[in-house]
C-alpha cells in the first residue's frame, strides 16, 4: 500500500495506541506504506519554571490511518505502537474526510494556547501576595509576570515569578 494510490473507495479510520507510543506506532506505519495522520497542537507551558512551546497530540492515544476495505489489514495489529482498530460493533470506526481535512487545516493555523493571556484573572500563590488575586499584564522576560494588584485602594503592579501565579 502506497501513498500514491487513488483515495477512491479509502476512508479514515481510528488506531489507538499503547500508551504514550503514538509516535512509534506512527513511525512504524509509516514506514510499512500506510498513510496515517496524527493531529498536533502548540502550546505554551512551564518546565522547569521556564514557559516553553511544546508540541503535543490533539488526541492522546490515537492516529487515524487513511485504507480501503481492499488493503491488508492484518499487518496493522502486529505494528509495534499499535493497539487496536476502534471498533463499534465488530465494524472499524470510520471518519469522514471533511472531518480530517478540517482538523488538517486548523492544525496549520498559527495559534498557540497561551499559558496565560492579558487581562486575564490569577491569583498568587507565595508571598507576602499569596491568596490575593491579580490581573496578568505581560511577560517580563522568561520566567517573571507583570501583574496589576488591587492592594490598599490603589492599583499597583508587580513583579513575579511566574511559578508564582496560576489561572484562576
Amino acid at each position: 500500500m502506497t501513498s500514491n494510490k487513488e483515495s477512491a473507495g479509502r476512508a479514515w479510520y481510528v488506531v489507538q495506541c499503547k500508551v504514550r507510543q503514538e509516535e512509534r506506532a506512527e513511525e512504524n506505519l509509516r514506514r510499512q506504506d500506510y498513510v496515517c495522520y496524527h493531529p498536533k497542537f502548540r502550546r505554551e507551558r512551564l518546565v522547569k519554571g521556564r514557559r516553553e512551546i511544546a508540541e503535543e497530540s490533539l488526541f492522546p492515544g490515537y492516529l487515524f490511518v487513511h485504507l480501503s476495505q481492499e488493503d491488508n489489514w492484518g499487518p496493522l495489529r502486529s505494528t509495534r505502537g499499535v493497539n487496536r482498530i476502534v471498533s463499534f460493533g465488530n465494524q472499524p470506526a470510520v471518519l469522514s474526510d471533511g472531518l480530517i481535512e478540517q482538523l488538517q487545516r486548523r492544525e496549520h493555523e498559527p495559534c498557540v494556547e497561551e499559558l496565560l493571556s492579558i487581562g486575564e484573572r490569577v491569583r498568587i500563590n507565595e508571598g507576602p501576595f499569596a491568596d490575593l488575586e491579580a490581573i496578568f499584564l505581560a511577560m517580563d522576560g522568561e520566567t517573571r509576570v507583570v501583574l496589576l494588584l488591587n492592594f490598599l485602594q490603589r492599583e499597583q503592579k508587580l513583579l513575579m515569578p511566574l511559578t508564582g501565579v496560576r489561572k484562576l
